[in-house]
């Protein structure tokens, strides 16, 4: 039996905040019980909902010191869905109604949590082989395992696995205000450790000291030895590049499931999409105002509306696009300017554009259940998720091959009749509006051929029991059986 123990600041149903709690929520299901115990530790924030609070066991609480002042520790756990869940306590820490409140608070934050992760093991008599550390929130746990707890016999055997979500987030602050919240000597903070441009870098700590480092795609994995989406970390990227593997996240197939889905007018399956698919759109295009007409190809956009998902492209050939005979609905907050520019063309053209400027599960889940195609146009994607729910839905991914969107769409080839999408390659506007084009002429002119597509798309397997394989055979081979 491998005990592994994930370690991260958020995880679904617990508290989210972006695609980091649904990997941790979901991945430790999916392990064989037989051969793999695997439990996660997430703090015990004041923003838990109160029902989950009330089913925690509280279990105990110790002093530590976190360099110059002893902290408080309080334990409790919670099964559920078959796995154990622990939760760090600490009012000054934890409480308060989100999750980060910003530098350099958070830094002291989880520099607590990463210490109180390795100093609960020998209390909650847990342990793990290989603790699973996830983005720069947990990077400082792979630099104190090397660092003070490598004295104690207990610690010696435990491996750490640093996980890149994001890249662009890692822990950045002053040398000086960090030894002095981490109790860390001067000798972690130079070039080849801590130290990145003068200041100190968590993630950077984790990425140096971590027995084994993934990502969460093939693609962004080779894409951050590069420069331009290192994030200036490509120098150890290349120099760890034997320690490091993508491995594309899995997307929850009970949640996401056409066949079950409650928000769905009219539920649907592979069988028989070609008929029932079409009533969600009439409804959806009812109920958002759009013209009735089920011919109409719909494309769906569900995203944070950022430079990085691409806006700045599709801003550009917005009213060259608004002259095609396609709908466009889109649901999401972000940047002003293209919030602002979304309402314009809902007003300008609005029985074909319909803006929905706030975030809905609801309306999530109907978009990519009505629309016949979901436009991903990412500048980079690390993973990304909507386009495996696209699949899933039989909604037609029109992505940047970039990241994960590079993994998982197929492009389209009419010579060969294979692929699940449609795809392009350079950062451009009109080079992503000829893939929409493309698209529109398959749908609109080989209806048949379209249909093959969505029928691939929604055979094809991104279910979590996929990437727990590769998980497995990551840990073993860590793990040295």
């Amino acid at each position: 039996m491998k005990n592994i123990l994930f370690a991260a600041s958020e995880s679904t149903p617990f508290i989210k905040t972006g695609g980091l709690a649904d990997v941790v929520g979901s991945l430790p299901k999916y392990f064989p019980k037989e051969y793999f115990d695997v439990r996660v530790v997430i703090p015990k924030y004041a923003a838990i909902r109160q029902e989950f609070k009330d089913q925690m066991q509280y279990i105990t609480n110790f002093y530590m010191d976190l360099n110059w002042r002893q902290q408080y520790v309080g334990i409790f756990e919670m099964e559920y869905e078959g796995v154990k869940f622990y939760f760090i306590d600490n009012e000054e820490h934890f409480s308060g109604g989100g999750i980060y409140a910003g530098m350099p608070w958070d830094l002291e934050k989880y520099a607590f949590f990463s210490k109180a992760v390795l100093s609960i093991l020998p209390v909650v008599g847990f342990h793990p082989e290989i603790i699973h550390c996830h983005d720069w929130q947990t990077g400082l746990i792979p630099v104190y395992l090397k660092e003070r707890f490598a004295a104690d016999e207990y610690y010696r055997s435990i491996k750490s696995v640093m996980t890149i979500h994001n890249l662009k987030f890692q822990g950045v602050w002053n040398i000086p205000t960090v030894k002095s919240i981490t109790g860390l000597s001067s000798y972690f903070f130079t070039p080849d450790k801590l130290e990145k441009d003068h200041d100190a870098n968590y993630l950077k700590g984790g990425l140096v000291y971590a027995d084994a480092i993934t990502t969460v795609s093939n693609t962004y994995a080779e894409e951050i030895k590069t420069p331009f989406y290192g994030e200036g970390l490509d120098g150890l990227m290349n120099a760890r590049s034997n320690s490091l593997r993508g491995i594309v996240n899995g997307l929850d197939y009970e949640e996401w499931n056409p066949a079950t889905d409650s928000f769905l007018t009219k539920n649907f399956s592979v069988s028989n999409f070609r008929k029932e698919k079409v009533k969600n759109k009439t409804d959806l295009q009812k109920r958002l105002g759009l013209a009735v007409d089920p011919k109409a190809m719909m494309i769906g956009v569900v995203s944070r509306l950022t430079d990085q998902k691409g806006f700045d492209l599709i801003a550009y050939i917005m009213d060259e696009l608004c002259q095609d005979s396609i709908q466009l609905v889109v649901l999401g907050t972000g940047e002003e300017r293209y919030e602002n520019m979304f309402r314009h063309f809902a007003w300008k053209y609005d029985q074909k554009v319909s803006a929905n400027i706030y975030y809905s599960n609801e309306l999530s889940h109907q978009i990519y259940g009505s629309c016949d195609a979901f436009l991903m146009p990412s500048l980079f994607e690390p993973c990304g998720l909507s386009q495996l729910m696209s699949l899933r839905y039989g909604t037609v991914p029109i992505v940047r091959e970039t990241g994960g969107l590079k993994d998982t769409v197929e492009p389209y080839n009419e010579y060969e009749g294979t692929g699940t999408g449609f795809s392009f390659t350079n950062y451009n506007a009109h080079e992503m509006l000829g893939a929409i084009r493309y698209a529109e002429q398959i749908y609109y002119d080989h209806k048949k051929d379209w249909n093959k597509i969505v029928e691939r798309g929604m055979k094809a397997d991104f279910s979590w029991g996929n990437s727990a394989k590769q998980y497995e055979e990551m840990y073993t081979w860590l793990a040295g059986y």
